[in-house]
């Protein structure tokens, strides 16, 4: 059996204790069979078997998935389903090739589950118009796949139809076995409030935003961000997903800004002045991210975000470095 068929049965029941040791085993496989990531490392002069621990470990620069095509073992496969980043016209767009798209989906669904309880016992809906129109977006893929799962009999997206999307909470609310989850972009989410405002068909719902204004609106720190949506959905806390094409698993925050991660997931972050100064214990700096979903592509992703870490393993995410692009899913400046 191959080391990836060993690594993806294993991959389900991994728990946070068994994470590190994972990450070393994918580390020198996609050091070997990666050829951007070789390269890089290469380049570097760095050996891949003198890396013992995560620290050690050379992050790939996350704007290589706009200039390189970042597969692991590229000869054994085609891509089966193309992830885009969003981004506007004059922006370079990410690219992320998977190698098995229900490995995304199965993946998604597990770490949603994990914090939010089955499926069956949500009924999804969005307002994500500019990942509609620009297309091949994970996010996307992802609400699309939670629907079905979930058997709801609701369509899930609403591109600008505000008035539908109301007629749709009202109905969807008469079924009591059933919570209700409004994913959102920012910028939509805020369109929706400034229309309705706080009326019925918006309380009672978990919303979750997604992050962005897509150059539709002035950015906005989260605490306003979420404080003028609580004006239109109530006060309970707004929920956000930490993800992006680059990767293939989410973290959550459950209306405190601080985002949770699955055992899928190992945050790392490093001296935003000194990409390889990577520490477990730094209380703030430039996000580094491991996600062991990334089989196929490269684990290893050195973002642009800034971010603070907690001693429970959480993190919030203060905002981008400069001269950064602005991008979703939740980077705020």
């Amino acid at each position: 059996m191959s080391f990836r068929q060993t690594y993806l049965r294993a991959l389900p029941q991994l728990t946070v204790e068994q994470a590190e040791e994972t990450a070393l085993a994918l580390f020198r496989y996609q050091a070997a069979h990666c050829p951007p990531y070789a390269a890089y490392l290469a380049q570097l002069g760095r050996d891949p078997q003198a890396v013992h621990r995560l620290t050690d470990i050379p992050f790939l620069p996350i704007e290589f998935f706009k200039t390189h095509d970042v597969r692991t073992e590229p000869q054994a496969w085609e891509g089966q389903e193309l992830f885009l980043s969003s981004g506007t016209t004059l922006q370079q767009r990410s690219r992320h090739q998977l190698r098995d798209p229900q490995l995304y989906r199965d993946n998604a669904a597990r770490i949603f589950e994990q914090y939010y309880g089955p499926l069956t016992s949500w009924t999804f809906l969005a307002l994500l118009p500019s990942y509609l129109e620009q297309g091949n977006s994970s996010l996307v893929a992802m609400i699309d796949d939670f629907a079905r799962r979930s058997g709801q009999s609701q369509e899930a997206f609403f591109l600008r139809d505000h008035a539908a999307l109301l007629t749709t909470l009202a109905e969807a609310k008469r079924d009591p076995s059933r919570r209700i989850m409004l994913f959102g972009v920012s910028y939509a989410l805020l369109d929706l409030a400034a229309e309705y405002g706080p009326v019925p068909e918006l309380q009672d719902l978990t919303v979750l935003e997604t992050g962005g204004m897509k150059g539709r609106r002035r950015e906005m720190i989260r605490e306003e961000l979420h404080q003028e949506l609580q004006q239109a959905f109530g006060p309970l806390g707004i929920h956000s997903e930490y993800g992006m094409t680059e990767l293939l698993s989410q973290a959550y925050s459950f209306g405190d800004g601080r985002f949770h991660v699955p055992a899928q997931l190992r945050v790392l972050l490093r001296d935003p002045s000194d990409p390889f100064a990577v520490s477990n214990d730094r209380p703030d700096g430039a996000l580094n991210v491991i996600d062991l979903a990334n089989v196929d592509s490269c684990a290893f992703i050195e973002t642009k975000d800034l971010a603070r870490m907690h001693p429970d393993g959480s993190f919030e995410v203060l905002g981008r470095m400069d001269n950064s692009d602005v991008r979703g899913c939740n980077q705020m400046a």
